[in-house]
């Protein structure tokens, strides 16, 4: 959070259009829902992964090798590419990794705009590390570093770094694979190193002279981040459903994005993008702000919860976080049916804090309870009295 802000800050000051809050908020809320509902099943993969590599593996890789480590961080950034580039060329994968790039501005809250649904096949990718005799604790490992790697270069205010363009990913090299620039499709999958990418024919230069457009061909036009998951498996479960016959319709989940045909990219013209934007109030998009930061604190807490302990009481915590997002997400597309719901919200959320012997396993002091309870009520007093109307879009509100 820390480093976004710091982002924000240098953006503003160069005089940039980089962050637009309505649109940071959405993926920082895809961010939430990412890590609360993995936590319903955060061992599934790594779990997947073990079971693997104890009954399959060729080989016992020691953990604490130095020479290991490295053919191991090699080997799962050459698995990542594959799954990355599978992401982009599977409807099924697709509709995963598509909430990813359906951030029209590029920044490092863009970084935290995560998918809910992608945990479903990703961990396929990996099990030749297992097989391999990669040990899950050296896995793990890893997949944190390769992770962590990618998320510095989501930004703008890196221009070209020379030779690191070269051989590893950067913010320049990145940028291009979020671009919805005719030269930008399906370019440049790396992990940490662009390499791959020159070895199998993916990678694309960032054109100077040429502004990269971020987004996706159909447009989100959404902050609801629950609907930001869901939006292409319903387009492709509309299609499947149209389709005549069994291969037709499993062929629908299987075809790259646009389908089985050869016909030429569609050319995007990118002097008519504009950007989607409601016309948020100023006062709206900062109670959504503070909204989230209450959020913050709840997704630490259910992150150490242990979820098989209290089963049904993690799953009960996890919809009401989603249900907070949904409604502040609602309320920034000025949707008048979410003023309704953010009240109830308050009012009910106000209600339990104060009145519950602990907030799912947290003993809040009385000082935190009543000050809870004055802020719900205060927030339900604003909301009230606030016009909410839908704008129609036009040019992005930028911070």
């Amino acid at each position: 959070m820390l480093t976004v802000l710091i982002e924000a800050g240098l953006a503003r000051r160069r005089g940039l259009a980089v962050y637009d809050i309505p649109d940071a908020l959405t993926s920082l809320h895809h961010g939430v829902i990412s890590e609360v509902t993995g936590v319903l099943w955060k061992l599934a993969g790594l779990g997947t992964y073990a079971l693997v590599y104890t009954n399959f593996h060729a080989t016992e890789l020691p953990a604490d090798s130095w020479l290991i480590f490295v053919l191991a961080l090699l080997a799962y950034d050459f698995c990542y590419y594959w799954q990355h580039r599978m992401g982009h060329e599977m409807n099924v994968l697709w509709a995963a990794h598509v909430v990813h790039h359906s951030s029209e501005y590029y920044n490092l809250a863009t970084a935290l705009r995560q998918t809910s649904t992608g945990r479903f096949f990703g961990w396929v990718f990996y099990l030749p590390m297992a097989v391999i005799g990669v040990p899950p604790t050296l896995f793990f490992t890893v997949a944190v570093i390769d992770l962590l790697y990618q998320y510095w270069v989501h930004t703008e205010l890196i221009g070209r770094l020379g030779w690191l363009d070269r051989v590893f990913v950067t913010p320049s090299n990145h940028r291009v694979h979020h671009g919805q620039n005719d030269y930008c499709i399906d370019k440049n999958y790396g992990g940490i190193l662009i390499l791959w990418d020159r070895l199998f024919g993916t990678f694309a230069d960032e054109r100077e002279g040429e502004k990269i457009i971020y987004g996706i061909r159909k447009p989100l036009q959404s902050f609801n981040p629950v609907w930001g998951n869901l939006h292409y498996y319903n387009d492709l479960w509309r299609e499947s459903v149209q389709a005549v016959g069994w291969r037709a319709k499993l062929g629908v989940w299987l075809a790259p994005p646009g389908g089985w045909t050869d016909a030429p990219l569609a050319h995007f013209d990118t002097a008519t993008f504009v950007n989607y934007d409601c016309k948020t109030s100023s006062a709206m998009r900062w109670y959504a702000a503070i909204q989230y930061t209450l959020v913050v604190p709840c997704v630490v807490q259910i992150l150490a919860m242990d979820v098989k302990a209290a089963p049904l009481l993690a799953v009960l915590y996890v919809l009401l976080i989603i249900a907070t997002t949904v409604c502040v997400g609602l309320l920034l597309e000025g949707r008048q049916i979410a003023q309704r719901f953010e009240m109830l919200r308050l009012l009910l959320i106000g209600i339990a804090f104060v009145t519950m012997p602990d907030w799912f396993g947290f003993d809040a002091p009385v000082i935190l309870r009543v000050a809870l309870a004055m802020f719900s009520l205060a927030s339900l007093v604003w909301l009230a009295q606030q016009r909410i109307e839908r704008s129609p879009v036009g040019a992005g509100n930028t911070l």
